[in-house]
């Protein structure tokens, strides 16, 4: 620890503070004076310097002047104030290196060094600021630059996690660390918050044992900027839920797995965040009685569907389209007709098809996977595919504008990939064409068909895509609530966990932002009902003395958006049900009625088609072009009715409800908006029935690059989240709160003699406890409450446990002493029975081993008896088997003898009969060409009559030996056939007899013991058992 100023050191610089007041202050109004010591120290005079709540403020003395002085030795640290006057530019902390006369040298957190002259204001450093604190309510330097600096020093030694009370900051820090395995999760189990370094997996803890403890439905909410680390943080919390509760079900494996397909289906790669949620969750975990996961439900908030036809600048689409084409076989690709991903329109919008750090082909292994365990089909699975297939293809649908009758008009130039969507969407490729070029209006019982240009062309097809990926969506958080679901029942807990969307400002704002952004004002209000409203409400109602600490309220922009009449989703939900309304009218509504808000920032040209908010993240002004249609969601009549007569019944599935509503109920549709606000209200309602815990993520820099901590940004959302409020109330208030009675119940064994609640005043119980534990430390007594500071709750834990286990343990020896005193008498009571039992076994155990010794001699005698008599058959048997095998071998040997002759005689006559052939075929060819050649030569002259004769006769020669070689092969293949016959007959004759059998048969007739006598059988069938051998 670097050395400070002693209080020696500081009451000189007192004095000398009090010679200049007396002195030189009637001169000079503000000076600032340095000079270099011998020891190297640096004394600096700054009247106008000081640093009070994160802003250089004077401190004043009586007649308005303020004096400072400050001494700097090398090696200590000092704050530096920041020059210039950016919003988040806050103080930095920097340690003196040497002096030099009026100047020294300081190296600062960002490793620049420099000289600071007597006009620069700097300030000392708290030694908490130096090394940094695991709490930052312990923080001495109470201000944002103290609160930046503790989370740099410890984001630089790979400490993400701080605590706020038990409000955890966690910082990204882009890069996998070594903080999660089944060791930590082991070390945190059962541990209270504060006893053990900040980490994510104490604050799980920590919700899951209040659950229990309190039977208190639970639920941690986890904001942050979009890439701070929200969606990383929620699977942590999940894995770690699942490795406690105690029963490694199938349940549980099915509750993680269905994460890696919401994101494939939701997430996709930003600008901000490579894996960014484009959709909020809110996560469901249902307990038991005894804290074992029963089941859980996923409920889904406003998916960026415009992503789809459209991303920014080096984005993607969402995950699921590139992890398809890279996983999926080759045989499969060929089925949807796909290739790669840089042929698709929809994928290459954003000019980026890869992402660092990420193996689409392994995750698709993973995606198919995990919906074998949550029970989708391979029907269904198929299904899916085929659906995002098409919507690839529907992308490379190019439209061809052209002019009819006056009228813009589109057409389809290339049809290709129309038919592809049309044969995978079961649909007939010119009614498809027909829907996505022209516009049917039924109007007074008429049907009007018209023409669309091609830019309206473009956006029915966009809106087909959208609208067919929006509802597969819904249809697959269903199918996995199918499988994690159970029914409800009245002894169950939940704890839910929050991972929605962070607040968004792009260059470039538009109706998806504003949702986002109005669903963290929603979330940031609960954080300041919680953590500033209620509390200072039920101080005030117990009458609790306290600071009263000022901090910044949403409220206003909250009623602004969407709770006072005429707020901003009214106006705009009032313009999408007019036909006639446009984006332009809405903004001039919305100017004229919210102008004179000042959360409301009007444009100053009129030509600005946008509107902007002041959000407690910061102003964001939002382009109004396309609001309207996005908050119609509207969906072409024309496609519906398509898709009504589609063969593909899963899609007719996924519009079964657009299908069954008709044409006017689907205008009376709630807007986008107003099924947002709906469903925001219920989870906000949900909330608020639980007891929070709130992650704060923070997003060390836009690069997404590890170990680079960019301060201004971290400073900006440290601000915004009102952290450094959040710090003072956690140490000015007291965050634990009992009744008197649950105090009493609970800690009540802490002191001697104290009776249970019931029995007992429980305010006067409570103050005894708490002076004879506590002390005179910071706790207040209420009306009905007693309050307490985070360290008093994890104090009295501790104690109640130590208190506990002691009298637990000597409970345990008293009851192991009578258990085992009974567990002597009953052991001799047992001996004697068993000496008395045992004694009377040996005797009869003795009986019955005689009497078994003279079975077996009788046995044995009988034994021999019998033997004896089979010897004596047997040698007859062997004696018959003998003469029966000799006559058997002499009738084969005459037998084989007989038929090598057969053969022999065959075989000779078999060739003589084929050279008689041969010899009698020559002698009628020779015969035939003199005929001819007497024939010919009337014909011609001899010569040639010969020649023709001759090539005649060597043409049946040909013909004759080719047929001579045709039955040459049919003679050899019915030689091999007897052959293979005569070989099986021979290998069936080398096996053994079984002479058991032969006996039997031959035997048969004569009686056995069991029947004095048998009939003999009707026939001798030695002879046809050996037969069937041979």
């Amino acid at each position: 620890m670097p050395h400070y100023s002693s209080i020696r050191e500081r009451a000189s610089v007192s004095a000398l503070c009090n010679i200049y007041e007396t002195e030189e202050l009637k001169k000079n109004k503000a000076f600032r004076y340095f000079t270099a010591a011998s020891d190297s120290r640096v004394l600096v005079v700054d009247p106008e310097a000081g640093v009070h709540d994160g802003n250089w403020r004077d401190n004043r003395h009586s007649d308005g002047k303020s004096v400072e002085f400050i001494t700097a030795t090398a090696g200590d640290y000092i704050w530096i104030e920041p020059t210039s006057r950016r919003e988040f530019d806050v103080a930095i902390g920097a340690r003196v290196v040497s002096a030099e006369g009026r100047r020294i040298q300081v190296k600062d957190d960002d490793d620049n060094e420099l000289w600071l002259t007597p006009e620069r204001r700097i300030k000392a450093m708290h030694p908490t600021s130096v090394q940094g604190v695991e709490d930052m309510i312990s923080l001495g330097d109470l201000h944002e630059a103290g609160i930046l600096r503790n989370l740099l020093i410890r984001y630089n030694e790979n400490l993400i996690y701080t605590y706020t009370g038990s409000i955890l900051v966690a910082v990204n820090p882009y890069q996998i660390l070594p903080i999660y395995t089944v060791e930590q999760i082991k070390l945190y189990r059962g541990k209270k918050i504060g006893e053990l370094p900040p980490h994510i997996f104490a604050i799980g803890d920590s919700c899951y044992n209040n659950m229990k403890r309190f039977r208190q439905d639970q639920c941690i909410v986890i904001s942050g900027e979009s890439g701070a680390g929200k969606t990383e943080s929620t699977k942590l919390i999940l894995q770690y839920l699942a490795a406690i509760s105690g029963k490694h079900s199938w349940i549980e494996q099915q509750i993680l797995e269905a994460n890696p397909i919401l994101e494939a289906f939701g997430n996709a790669k930003t600008i901000r965040n490579d894996n960014s949620s484009r959709f909020g969750k809110y996560v469901d975990i249902h307990f038991s009685k005894e804290g074992v996961i029963e089941g859980a439900r996923i409920e889904q908030y406003l998916l960026e569907k415009s992503r789809l036809v459209s991303q920014g600048s080096d984005e993607r689409n969402y995950h699921i389209f590139y992890c398809m084409l890279a996983g999926m076989t080759r045989e499969e690709r060929q089925k949807l007709e796909l290739s790669d991903a840089s042929n698709y329109s929809y994928l290459t919008g954003g000019g980026s098809i890869t992402c660092d750090g990420r193996d689409d082909a392994r995750e698709f292994a993973d995606i198919r996977s995990a919906m074998k365990v949550l029970m989708f089909s391979d029907s269904e699975v198929w299904e899916i595919l085929k659906l995002l297939a098409s919507i690839l293809h529907m992308g490379n649908i190019k439209f061809r504008g052209k002019v009819v009758d006056n009228l813009d008009a589109t057409e389809v130039p290339d049809m290709t990939s129309l038919i592809r969507v049309a044969k995978f969407l079961g649909l007939d490729s010119r009614n498809l064409k027909e829907a996505l070029t022209l516009k049917t209006i039924f109007a007074q019982g008429e049907t009007v068909v018209s023409t669309l240009s091609h830019r309206h062309a473009m956006d029915v097809r966009d809106a087909f895509v959208k609208g067919i990926y929006g509802r597969l969506f819904i249809w697959i958080v269903t199918k996995v609530n199918a499988a994690i679901y159970k029914p409800h029942s009245q002894t169950r807990t939940s704890i839910g966990i929050l991972d929605i969307f962070g607040f968004e400002n792009f260059k470039i704002n538009s109706f998806e932002q504003f949702c986002i952004n109005y669903a963290n004002e929603n979330l940031q209000q609960f954080f300041v009902q919680h953590i500033f409203k209620l509390e200072q409400e039920e101080y005030n109602a117990e009458n609790i003395n306290w600071q009263h600490i000022e901090f910044v309220d949403n409220q206003d922009t909250l009623d602004m958006i969407a709770i006072k009449q005429l707020n901003i989703m009214a106006l705009i939900d009032e313009e999408s049900k007019f036909p006639k309304g446009t984006d332009h009218t809405m903004l001039l509504k919305l100017h004229k009625q919210q102008g004179w808000n000042k959360q409301y920032l009007k444009p100053k040209s009129d030509l600005n088609h946008s509107f902007g908010i002041n959000h407690f993240a910061g102003v964001v002004f939002y382009d109004t072009r396309g609001f309207l249609e996005k908050n119609r969601d509207t969906f072409s009549a024309d496609l519906l009715q398509l898709i009504h007569n589609t063969s593909n019944k899963f899609l007719q599935h996924l519009f079964i409800d657009d299908i069954s509503m008709g044409s006017e109920t689907r205008k009376r549709a709630p807007t986008l908006s107003a099924q947002f606000k709906k469903s925001l209200d219920a989870l906000m309602k949900t909330l608020s029935n639980c007891q929070p815990f709130f992650i704060r993520c923070i997003k060390p820099n836009e690069y997404k690059k590890p170990m680079l901590f960019d301060r201004e940004l971290c400073c900006r959302q440290l601000r915004y989240s009102g952290m450094m409020e959040t710090i003072r109330i956690r140490r000015a208030g007291y965050p634990i709160r009992h009744t008197f009675r649950e105090f009493v119940e609970r800690y009540r064994f802490l002191i001697h003699g104290c009776p249970p609640a019931h029995r007992v005043d429980c305010f006067a119980a409570t103050t005894k406890i708490c002076r004879e534990v506590l002390g005179k430390s910071d706790y207040q007594l209420g009306h009905t409450k007693v309050f307490l500071k985070d360290a008093h709750d994890l104090f009295l834990e501790q104690e109640r446990d130590r208190v506990l286990t002691r009298k637990i343990t000597i409970l345990q020896r008293c009851v192991r002493g009578w258990y085992y005193r009974r567990r002597y008498k009953k052991m001799r009571e047992s001996v004697i029975i068993i000496q008395k039992n045992w004694r009377a076994w040996a005797q009869k155990r003795r009986y019955k081993n005689m009497r078994v010794g003279y079975m077996r001699l009788q046995a044995l005698i009988r034994s021999r008896v019998v033997s004896h008599r089979f010897r004596h058959l047997r040698g007859h048997v062997v004696a018959l088997q003998a003469r029966c095998r000799g006559f058997l071998v002499r009738r084969e040997v005459a037998h084989r003898m007989w038929a090598a002759t057969r053969i022999q005689a065959q075989v000779r006559g078999l060739i003589a009969r084929r050279q008689y052939r041969r010899l009698k075929k020559r002698v009628e060819a020779a015969r035939l060409k003199e005929e001819e050649e007497q024939a010919l030569r009337k014909q011609m002259n001899k010569k040639k009559a010969k020649e023709i004769a001759e090539i005649q006769y060597r043409e049946r020669m040909v013909q004759m030996e080719q047929e001579e070689v045709l039955r040459t092969q049919k003679e050899r293949e019915l030689l091999e056939k007897k052959r293979q016959l005569v070989h099986d007959v021979e290998r069936r004759r080398d096996e053994p007899v079984d002479d058991s059998q032969l006996v039997e048969q031959m035997f048969d007739f004569l009686p056995d013991s069991a029947s004095e006598t048998q009939v003999p059988p009707t026939a001798f069938k030695v002879s046809h058992v050996f037969s069937s051998r041979l």
